[in-house]
């Protein structure tokens, strides 16, 4: 991942690319139906997401805190969850596959969602999600490849600790309202409004806490 986050644009390396966070989540609820064309499912959705200019208020609250953290913006696969990681065993190579998100994007988004995606999708249990001591172990590993240096001081390792967890929010957000345009147009066999409510319960049960977290240099 920090080889990947070190991707440049070679045409235009000096001009900053914007994420692509907030002009994707527009797109999404654009395309998020004022009524669902079944019944059935519009009555499940209603009560809580429904009318989605409330979320799109949270969302916006939330993109706010977050600019404030000055995450730097990196080429991002942004849906690296556990099936799109290829491990080689003879290679022993990583691979990543599917970069269909794949575009200019927060750091801290790209980790705290890879973090999110640790509790599945099948068999969903948000108790995967690496705890501390996990995490500022990661952490320091991907800083060393992501600076090329060995001397990783603990307050960059906390400061990328604070904005990862805060942009896992924002993870959940951003499947949430993905698992709603899902439920409305996909034709896949799978039950996208009961994952919007996970993926939503849980931003709701991390929210607090998350933003709590708090760095000063």
């Amino acid at each position: 991942m920090a080889e990947m986050h070190r991707i440049v644009d070679a045409k235009d390396a000096s001009k900053p690319m914007p994420p692509m966070l907030l002009k994707k989540m527009e797109r999404f609820f654009d395309l998020v139906p004022s009524r669902f064309s079944k019944a059935q499912l519009h009555k499940r959705l209603e009560g809580t997401f429904l009318p989605v200019e409330r979320m799109r208020q949270e969302f916006a609250q939330l993109y706010k805190r977050l600019e404030t953290l000055n995450s730097p913006v990196v080429f991002s696969h942004n849906d690296l969850l556990l099936g799109n990681i290829v491990y080689t065993q003879d290679l022993q190579k990583v691979t990543f596959i599917d970069y269909e998100y794949a575009d200019y994007n927060y750091q801290a988004f790209d980790i705290g969602n890879h973090f999110a995606e640790f509790a599945g999708v099948d068999t969903v249990d948000y108790n995967r999600y690496p705890n501390r001591e996990f995490q500022l172990k990661w952490l320091r590993v991907y800083l060393e490849n992501y600076l090329l240096k060995t001397d990783i001081t603990v307050d960059e390792i906390e400061c990328l600790y604070v904005q990862v967890n805060q942009f896992a929010l924002a993870a959940h957000f951003f499947w949430t309202i993905w698992s709603l345009v899902q439920a409305e147009y996909s034709t896949i066999d799978f039950d996208y409004a009961e994952y919007a409510f996970l993926r939503y319960q849980e931003y709701l049960a991390k929210k607090d806490e998350f933003l709590a977290l708090n760095y000063q240099n």
